[in-house]
């Protein structure tokens, strides 16, 4: 092994891991411990008799090499913890497939006479509220009406059925809600809950992503409500 000469065992360390030629994922210039006290034990064999190691400073350099072996075997531990993570988030999401999510969208997408729940949402009470359900032509196909509803969440449901009391075809709709306010027209906000049909495990920047019906992807993350199928 080599070593530098006059340096102390971690100069040789740092030599050593600058001028290593990594040749596989298990050699790549990472000095174990081994091979610290092999380079300590060369550096007492060699010191000048009449200048021999201070005690503190070969302790500082024991304590030191400690503490960056200590570091390595922790981002090691966090590595695995990280990889540990990753396969329980997984579990869970796979859990969802089959479910309902809320999602923060009123569009959505559904086979023809599907019933689709949703959610409206409003900071104020408001009166004389109605659901529009529109085509992506943006016709109005049904309107739900639903009436007075206080300041928060409130849970509706559209039968899939069109105003003549058919189902209506696969597609593409949204609901569009609209309400009085303090007297004043005004739109509130809209949510669906949407069918998991599959997961993907190692989405953009490695986040989870649940494939909603209709097409849409959403993060594990941004999942707010699980309701049945």
């Amino acid at each position: 092994m080599e070593t530098v000469s006059g340096s102390s065992p971690l100069d040789n360390i740092r030599w050593q891991q600058e001028n290593s030629t990594p040749e596989t994922d298990d050699a790549r210039g990472m000095l174990t411990q081994e091979d610290f006290f092999a380079l300590l034990t060369q550096e007492l064999s060699n010191q000048d008799p009449t200048k021999p190691v201070e005690n503190n400073e070969m302790i500082s350099q024991m304590t030191a090499f400690s503490t960056t072996d200590g570091v390595t075997k922790l981002n090691d531990q966090f590595s695995s913890f990280a990889a540990s993570m990753s396969s329980s988030q997984a579990l869970q999401a796979s859990s969802l497939v089959g479910r309902s999510v809320l999602v923060e969208d009123n569009v959505f997408g559904m086979e023809e006479g599907q019933a689709v729940k949703g959610k409206l949402v409003t900071d104020q009470a408001a009166s004389n509220v109605n659901i529009y359900v529109e085509n992506v032509a943006g016709e109005v196909i049904q309107t739900v009406p639903v009436g007075n509803v206080a300041a928060g969440e409130s849970t509706f449901t559209w039968d899939g059925k069109d105003s003549n009391g058919e189902p209506a075809p696969e597609g593409a709709y949204r609901f569009r809600v609209a309400g009085l306010v303090d007297g004043n027209a005004s739109e509130l906000q809209a949510m669906t809950y949407r069918k998991v049909d599959s997961v993907t495990l190692a989405g953009n920047g490695g986040s989870i992503l649940l494939n909603l019906n209709g097409g849409s992807t959403m993060k594990l993350a941004d999942v707010v409500e699980v309701s049945q199928g």
